[in-house]
């Protein structure tokens, strides 16, 4: 049980990290999100073929990898206290590593497609990739439904068990709240941000303390 609630606190902290590193990223090296111009948008992709590939191979692919480490160390942890809300939030866990698993290789390899597709004809390219990224976004980027679910149910479980401190618990079922919630347009921009840093504190958190437990 302690090799899997280790990996479990070295998956939590490479979640967290994760999500700061891409902020970094993509407000600072190559903001993607503020080019509206789609053919402008796939010419800065081109530029920065190599570095966005990898950026979201590793926020993506390697972090739904983690993502199921962390899910099965928290039902390891939960499943003698609360089975039941153990074995539903893990389900939603475990699918949700699959989406953004899925959601990260279709924006590499589409953005690849574009790339090329984009040095022989720009407008084809823009019209393709006004698609692809339409896929990306539902499964992985415009709403955070699945990973507010997990976090919420954890979160309860956790806190009716008493396995975790009180304000993690309290802190993660805020965070689920407002990933769920962002399924609304309206409120889904402040939501979204309001999950994606919660989630940085939540993580390197939970981390910590699965490290250093007993």
């Amino acid at each position: 049980m302690k090799g899997l609630q280790k990996m479990g606190g070295i998956a939590a902290l490479y979640e967290g990290a994760a999500y700061i590193v891409g902020m970094v990223f993509f407000l600072s090296v190559v903001d993607v999100s503020s080019v509206a111009d789609p053919v402008q948008k796939i010419a800065l992709m081109a530029d920065n073929l190599v570095s966005l590939y990898i950026m979201h191979l590793l926020i993506y692919v390697v972090w739904a990898f983690f993502m199921v480490v962390l899910s099965l160390a928290l039902y390891q942890r939960l499943k003698d206290d609360s089975p039941a809300m153990a074995q539903t939030a893990t389900a939603f866990g475990l699918i949700w590593a699959c989406v953004i698993i899925a959601s990260g290789m279709i924006y590499n390899i589409g953005m690849i497609n574009v790339v090329e597709i984009y040095a022989k004809d720009p407008i084809q390219a823009a019209t393709v990739w006004l698609a692809i990224d339409s896929v990306f976004k539902g499964l992985g980027g415009s709403n955070e439904v699945l990973g507010g679910i997990w976090i919420l149910l954890i979160s309860w479980a956790a806190l009716r068990v008493g396995d975790l401190p009180k304000v993690l618990n309290v802190l993660g079922l805020a965070i689920g709240a407002a990933g769920i919630l962002s399924a609304i347009p309206a409120l889904a921009e402040i939501l979204i941000y309001i999950y994606a840093l919660g989630q940085i504190i939540w993580f390197i958190w939970l981390g910590i303390l699965l490290l250093k437990k007993d």
